[in-house]
Order: structure tokens, then C-alpha cells, then sequence
């Protein structure tokens, strides 16, 4: 028998803005890019109103204390050749400290079980030179 993990995964929603940007600082550390992640972030009533959108998916894994340990974020995608959609992963990081425990496959588990739910396609993510 498995040992539970000791965290959870959970899909953002407009009432998660300061958790939101938990995963903002998280990405600026793991990308090394605070700048784009935290130097000109928006405004809480913008997050909220993104993150009620059904088209932007974002997921988080927390630790039982509540720290963001890593986190995804996407996009879903009308297709134009044929009534369905895919969804396109803009962003997926995972902390230093937590990385090679599981957490990003858990995290792309869930947008695929999401994905099923929401009759997706597929899903996707760009990968660019460099990126381990």
C-alpha cells in the first residue's frame, strides 16, 4: 500500500488571488525570472476575474501547511478544424526544494483527468531549448 502524499493539488479560483500570487513568487524563483513574475504583477481584481475564467486553468500542489510547493498553468483552446479543444500549458514549475517527488506528474495527472472532464483533446506544452 501507498503512502498518501503529504500534499494536495488544487485548481485556483477567483477567490484564491493571494494564493495566486504565491505562485507567481514560486515561478519567479524557479525560473529565475522576478521580474516577469513579480516586477509589474496586476491588480487583485484582475487575478480574480482570470482566474474565474473557465478557459484558464490553474493548478496548484500545497503542502498540508498550505505552502505552494509548485504549480501549472494553462490555457483551453478552441479548435478551428473540428469542434473540440486542447489545452496548452503556458507555465509548469515546481520549487527547488520539492522538485523529483512526484509533483509535476501529479500536477499534469490532474489537468488530465480535468482535461477528460472537460472533453479536451489533448493537452500540450512547449518546451524551449534548455529546458530540462
Amino acid at each position: 500500500m501507498s503512502r498518501p502524499q503529504p500534499w494536495s493539488i488544487d485548481r485556483l479560483g477567483p477567490l484564491h488571488v493571494a494564493a495566486m500570487r504565491d505562485l507567481l513568487r514560486m515561478f519567479g524563483d524557479a525560473f529565475e525570472d522576478h521580474d516577469t513574475y513579480c516586477g509589474n504583477q496586476p491588480g487583485d481584481s484582475y487575478l480574480a476575474e482570470l482566474l474565474s475564467r473557465e478557459e484558464f486553468i490553474t493548478l496548484v500542489c500545497r503542502s498540508d501547511a498550505g505552502e505552494i510547493l509548485g504549480g501549472l498553468c494553462a490555457y483551453t483552446l478552441p479548435k478551428f478544424e473540428q469542434v473540440r479543444s486542447e489545452i496548452y500549458i503556458y507555465d509548469l514549475a515546481v520549487g527547488e526544494p520539492f522538485r523529483r517527488q512526484g509533483i509535476a506528474s501529479a500536477l499534469i495527472a490532474s489537468l488530465g483527468k480535468l482535461a477528460d472532464r472537460i472533453g479536451a483533446h489533448a493537452a500540450f506544452v512547449q518546451a524551449d531549448m534548455g529546458d530540462d
